[in-house]
């Protein structure tokens, strides 16, 4: 089998009313999404998304004519391109896709098959005052969220805090919830000054009277002696990883950490977290991917951490009206979503089970 093409839709949804994102420095107003298609010689196209994929145009070349199923050499290709710019990994996403179909099974099969659902926590995305957040948190629970996550922005900590324990005291002790500071990395143009070490530890230690499962991303990212110190002073797991770069500043963290998220198409990949992935599962660590893209950048975590046995929850993009799996997934026929249980199953579909939105795609493409 030969790569004939490789091609990207890249779309824009407006989005109004616009999403308020604690990362962002200013609302967002649109959702910037891409497909990238490998097509190939036998008549099977793999697909895959979650990033703009800057960088790629004019280096097609170096894909077209190579059989698809060496993932490995693609991978270091991909690497390769990504350091000179761009994030590429939706492409390898979609020659996983390739392989998937290939053989006949979902591509959480051919990365271990060790589960073929995952329990999802609802991840939100809008910092909001106590009884807002209670609101919302009461609606994701009945709607068969077992957990949820909540941001508290870095310049008002006092009233993140104030609505961890207003959801606490109205979801009671078994509800897991899970705190993001959303401090390891920064959007463009965001300049703010980050909570410094004493400030977050202090902030910690108020979280962890609470009973939070993890607390993600309290320190940027390079400062693994305050993550180990953070970790050893307060006994709350942290979560972290999201968006390193490369296998060397994941190994970096050393025992820093308790919870590893490289995401699959944002990250260094799926070939790449697999490894690193089974590697923090030997070490007594858990995997539980960042999924903040579409939905097929969702899917392509959802089979890696499925494949790998991780866990113990899935993050699953959710906060509802500004952030929907109509809006997260508007480029698939049917968004994903969760089942009765709570859980997120791996489509039963060859590959990565992608159904795309033919007329979605089309009307909100931009090149």
């Amino acid at each position: 089998m030969k790569i004939t093409a490789v091609r990207v839709e890249r779309l824009r949804l407006p989005l109004d009313p616009p999403f308020h994102a604690a990362w962002d420095p200013v609302p967002r107003t649109a959702f910037d999404a891409a497909v990238v298609r490998v097509e190939t010689d036998e008549g099977i196209t793999g697909v895959g998304g979650g990033d703009t994929l800057a960088g790629l145009d004019g280096r097609e070349h170096l894909f077209v004519g190579q059989d698809p199923l060496r993932i490995a050499r693609h991978a270091r290709v991909i690497e390769s391109v990504n350091f000179h710019g761009g994030r590429l990994w939706p492409l390898e996403a979609a020659l996983w896709d390739i392989a998937g179909q290939a053989a006949g099974v979902p591509v959480a099969t051919l990365l271990g098959g060790a589960a073929d659902r995952l329990p999802a926590y609802a991840s939100s995305g809008v910092p909001l005052p106590p009884d807002d957040r209670v609101t919302a948190a009461l609606a994701a629970r009945d709607r068969g969220f077992r957990a949820l996550k909540i941001r508290v922005d870095r310049d008002r900590p006092a009233a993140g805090v104030a609505a961890v324990r207003a959801v606490r005291a109205a979801l009671g002790p078994d509800f897991t919830l899970m705190v993001d500071l959303n401090q390891g990395w920064r959007m463009p143009g965001d300049a703010g000054v980050p909570l410094d070490r004493p400030a977050v530890r202090a902030l910690v230690e108020e979280l962890a009277g609470l009973g939070v499962y993890w607390v993600e991303e309290p320190l940027p990212y390079g400062d693994v002696a305050g993550l180990r110190e953070l970790r050893e002073q307060t006994g709350v797991r942290i979560a972290y990883g999201e968006m390193l770069r490369s296998p060397a500043d994941v190994l970096a963290l050393g025992d820093a950490v308790d919870v590893l998220q490289l995401d699959a198409v944002l990250s260094v990949g799926i070939s790449r977290s697999r490894t690193l992935a089974e590697l923090a599962l030997l070490r007594g660590r858990t995997f539980t991917p960042h999924t903040w893209s579409d939905g097929l950048g969702l899917l392509a975590n959802l089979h890696l951490a499925a494949g790998v046995g991780g866990g113990p929850y899935l993050e699953f993009p959710y906060d509802p009206p500004g952030w929907t799996p109509e809006r997260r997934d508007f480029l698939l026929a049917e968004p994903v979503q969760i089942d009765g249980e709570g859980c997120v199953r791996v489509p039963d579909r060859p590959g990565l089970g992608a159904v795309l939105d033919e007329d979605a795609i089309a009307r909100y493409r931009i090149g």
